[in-house]
């Protein structure tokens, strides 16, 4: 039986999590610390492309720099037989994506805290100048505490990313502004605005912009083509139908600016307290004028 391959002398692989274009995520298990992690290695291809093992530290870098409750955590990096390795938290749940994949649309409470969640961590990454670039269904990761942790940091833009790759334009087409795609720099409102398109997919289990052809997608994501979420969920509430909506405007200036900003926005206003002063002085009235009554009759 052959043995297991042991990275870096520490981190045994297992079987195969996933597969990207540049990379796969294999199961893996910390020798030293006797833990479960998550190995994300580069394909041997990738590995002989000088922009992509730039990208791919500047993951490294860009997710170890957060310290957040709600990020993936980056536990180590290096190089084995020429091919890069990152060493990630192993979380024991499932994607956004895989849920949707199962079918059917999220309740609206549900949908409110994972925004809520991706919020929180977008605004840690934002003050220590780190955009994510690709928020989408399959980077945002349950955790153990039903919460939610974004992942992939693998073209983030940070001030240490490299300026040849600061002008191209990164992430998955289907979350990206019309302005991004036509060539604007990435700023802190795109994330916000593909996390609008998220929270729009996880209410409706349809995506905002379904069409497979990229012209066709193009076009569709240009011209703001998408059906109102009250036609589809007439049952949320209107601050979570406002606050999706206005971050997937597809005028840039009605857009939200901060994770703050947008964050105000999503819940609905506190319910007032009801006034019992005017019932209880007309209780209290009603009480008098009966007891006078009962007076009057004896």
């Amino acid at each position: 039986m052959q043995a297991p391959e042991v990275l870096g002398g520490r981190y045994e692989l297992r079987g195969v999590i996933g597969r990207g274009g540049m990379a796969e995520v294999r199961d893996g298990w910390d020798i030293r610390l006797s833990r479960p992690v998550a190995v994300k290695l580069l394909y041997p291809s990738a590995s002989a492309q000088p922009d992509t093992k730039r990208r791919f530290a500047t993951e490294a870098r860009a997710a170890a720099r957060l310290s957040h409750p709600h990020v993936v955590a980056v536990h180590d990096s290096g190089v084995h037989h020429g091919r890069q390795y990152i060493v990630l938290e192993r979380l024991p749940g499932q994607s956004l994506a895989d849920v949707l994949a199962r079918g059917g649309p999220l309740p609206a409470e549900q949908v409110r805290a994972i925004i809520r969640d991706v919020l929180s961590a977008l605004g840690a990454a934002h003050a220590r100048g780190v955009l994510h670039r690709d928020i989408k269904p399959a980077n945002i990761l349950f955790s153990p505490s039903g919460g939610v942790k974004i992942a992939d940091f693998g073209v983030a833009k940070s001030a240490d990313t490299p300026q040849t790759l600061t002008n191209r334009i990164f992430g998955t087409m289907a979350y990206l502004p019309a302005d991004r795609i036509a060539g604007r720099s990435a700023v802190p409102s795109d994330d916000l605005y593909a996390l609008g398109v998220v929270a729009y997919e996880a209410l409706t289990a349809r995506r905002a912009f379904p069409q497979t052809n990229l012209c066709a997608l193009a076009d569709a994501i240009s011209a703001g083509r998408t059906t109102p979420l009250q036609a589809l969920r007439p049952d949320i509430d209107p601050a979570l139908e406002l606050t999706v909506e206005r971050s997937m405007a597809r005028d840039p200036r009605w857009r939200f600016g901060t994770a703050e900003e947008m964050g105000a926005c999503l819940d609905p206003p506190a319910q007032q307290p009801r006034r019992s002063g005017g019932w209880l002085a007309a209780a209290t009235i009603f009480t008098v004028l009966v007891i006078a009554g009962l007076l009057v009759a004896v």
